[in-house]
């Protein structure tokens, strides 16, 4: 399993080029006959010039099937390669060579137990994978958090305001949000892939896990993804608050400089490529064969109903984290007269809570929703929306717990509690909101996560240095409590009518 990470690591691209193959080789390049026997028939020749692996609809299957050339049983030329020029031209203003077709083919996974295949990994493969995704978020959500514990020390050192202080956040979550919108849709392109993102952004991978887990486990996945979402922002302010009341603002951001850094290091060594359409692609181009794609639209995060709501949804619910970052010190410093390391410490209420649910979704998840997936494998999207159907009430209730709760006659453990209940909302929200993404979009997972990062922090950025009462924020909590119920009543129907969205389960 190390030699395998190793060899499909960012480190281990690197020294196949510079050994020109001869170090970390591939199975087809030790028997170079093996892809021979794998060749995809339908999806050869045409792909090349379409970035499409569907025929043109104008040919017909055996039309495309019957053409087939040269002394290699396996060998298929360009789907048009020998159709008449005419009905050709409907299809493409592209020339296509026919002897040079010859040489066009699409290679698929060798068989259903291809070991390359991420869904084909052994246990503890994914798993150590998924702790690696999951250290890549925490280590890129932390930073937005840690910096928090050292606004005050801004203000004293340079005179400004504390809306001029906490610009240094808005930024990074106002960065961490566009950024996505860029890189994740670059990340589908088979020539790219998923490796030279991360290691080039640090941008968190949601995609990777849709990559390694069926659609019965893609859920565990992205629970434990969630863990890494969670953890920072909490953590972030008890590590950062310690730091700055011993060693001044200033150390926060060496923290988080040391931790990306060594996260850096890591994915570089052992990250291996997830994307099934890269790494089929580099088998391609290991055997010299030429294929295209297109870059996959990210216009959907706008134009689909379904998908606006629910990023709607939880950029509610994410701004509400980053208002906490500045009502904390209001409650637990001017009010209970906590120091900058003790109010560190209240984060952990959410911590308490997140873990709680956890456990709970994970049982839910293994007795109740796998018995819901068909012989296929495969589940209405709709019902996973029914976590958020409860989590959905969470919300007003820790604001109502948490506004009402922080006076100085009450003891100081009812806001903490109060706020833990904003993890059991937060963590049942989007663990069922990403699912339901993941399987109502299959083929544009990328982009839909790279969407909701953009909702998200462009919500959080957007409301940074505005003291909202906690009622304001509760009542606006209460008008979005009917989006899962309706998505769930007539998601199906909607994405009928969708482009983009798979309709047939």
């Amino acid at each position: 399993m190390v030699w395998d990470l190793i060899r499909d690591s960012t480190f281990g691209h690197l020294v196949r080029l510079a050994s020109k193959g001869r170090i970390f080789s591939y199975a087809e390049e030790r028997d170079t006959s093996l892809w021979k026997k794998f060749v995809n028939e339908e999806k050869s020749g045409y792909i090349a010039h379409h970035g499409d692996t569907s025929p043109p609809s104008d040919y017909s299957k055996e039309e495309l099937r019957g053409v087939r050339t040269g002394d290699d049983d396996y060998a298929y030329p360009s789907a048009h390669a020998d159709l008449p020029e005419e009905r050709y031209n409907e299809a493409s203003d592209v020339r296509i060579d026919s002897e040079k077709g010859k040489d066009l083919h699409v290679i698929d996974w060798y068989g259903p137990d291809d070991p390359d295949n991420p869904r084909n990994w052994s246990t503890t493969k994914k798993f150590f994978v998924t702790f690696e995704i999951v250290f890549l978020t925490f280590s890129v959500y932390i930073g937005s958090a840690i910096y928090s514990a050292g606004i005050i020390g801004v203000q004293q050192t340079f005179g400004v305001s504390q809306v001029a202080a906490t610009l240094g956040l808005t930024l990074y979550v106002a960065g961490y949000g566009l950024g996505p919108m860029v890189w994740a849709p670059m990340s589908e392109v088979p020539y790219i892939g998923r490796n030279p993102i991360y290691i080039s952004t640090l941008s968190t991978g949601g995609a990777t896990i849709a990559d390694m887990y069926r659609p019965q486990k893609q859920a565990y996945g992205l629970c434990v993804w969630g863990i890494g979402a969670v953890c920072g922002p909490v953590l972030g302010p008890l590590v950062g608050g310690f730091a700055a009341e011993a060693k001044g603002w200033t150390w926060t951001i060496w923290e988080i400089m040391w931790l990306s850094g060594f996260c850096w290091v890591f994915l570089f060594f052992f990250l291996p490529e997830t994307s099934s359409t890269n790494i089929l692609y580099r088998r391609t181009r290991r055997l010299h064969i030429a294929m295209m794609t297109l870059v996959r639209p990210i216009t959907l995060n706008f134009t689909e109903p379904m998908v606006f709501l629910l990023k709607l949804y939880i950029a509610l619910v994410y701004g509400l984290l980053y208002i906490w970052f500045e009502s904390f010190p209001i409650v637990f410093i001017e009010i209970y007269g906590f120091t900058l390391g003790q109010q560190g410490l209240a984060f952990l209420g959410l911590l308490v809570g997140a873990l709680i649910t956890l456990v709970c979704l994970f049982s839910w998840l293994y007795f109740y929703q796998e018995k819901q997936f068909n012989e296929n494998g495969e589940i209405e999207p709709e019902k996973r929306l029914q976590p958020a159907m409860v989590g959905a009430f969470f919300v007003p209730i820790c604001l109502f717990w948490f506004g009402w709760s922080a006076r100085s006659d009450i003891h100081w453990i009812m806001p903490i509690i109060g706020s833990s209940f904003f993890s059991v909302a937060a963590f049942l929200l989007f663990q069922a909101v990403l699912p339901y993404l993941s399987d109502a979009y299959p083929e544009y997972l990328a982009s839909v996560f790279a969407g909701n990062d953009l909702f998200r922090s462009s919500f959080g950025a957007g409301n940074l240095g505005v003291n909202w009462a906690s009622s304001t924020l509760a009542f606006l909590g209460i008008v979005f409590i009917p989006i899962p119920f309706v998505l769930y009543s007539y998601g199906a129907r909607l994405r009928k009518m969708s482009r983009h969205a798979k309709k047939d389960f």
